[in-house]
């Protein structure tokens, strides 16, 4: 069993001083923390993975393709590959959870 501590996640992934930290990869899949800060700007390209965003904590909108909806802890929202995804309006620090299959390269 692997187990995992949001707490020490989010720890780690502030110590690396990046906004994504891989934290699972298994043979058909990867599991991360995707952090942005309230008004920050979303860098992010189409993946050639599926992906599955769960909201841990925050408030933005997510564009995917030509929908975008509000999303906030909670939230569960699936991007295909190649779809063109950003989040914007981020009025709450935002804390995502990220599955990617198969496992993001």
């Amino acid at each position: 069993m692997k187990a995992f501590r949001l707490e020490e996640l989010e720890i780690e992934r502030a110590t690396n001083d990046g906004a994504y930290l891989q934290f699972l990869r298994e043979r058909n899949m990867s599991v991360g923390l995707y952090a942005l800060d309230a008004g920050a700007a979303d860098p992010q390209q189409p993946h050639g993975q599926d992906e599955v965003y769960f909201v841990v904590s925050g408030r933005a909108s997510i564009t995917v393709g030509m929908e975008t909806t509000l999303v906030a802890r909670g939230s569960v929202v699936y991007v295909p590959a190649g779809v063109p995804h950003k989040f914007h309006h981020i009025t709450e620090d935002l804390r995502v959870m990220v599955v990617f299959s198969p496992p993001e390269g």
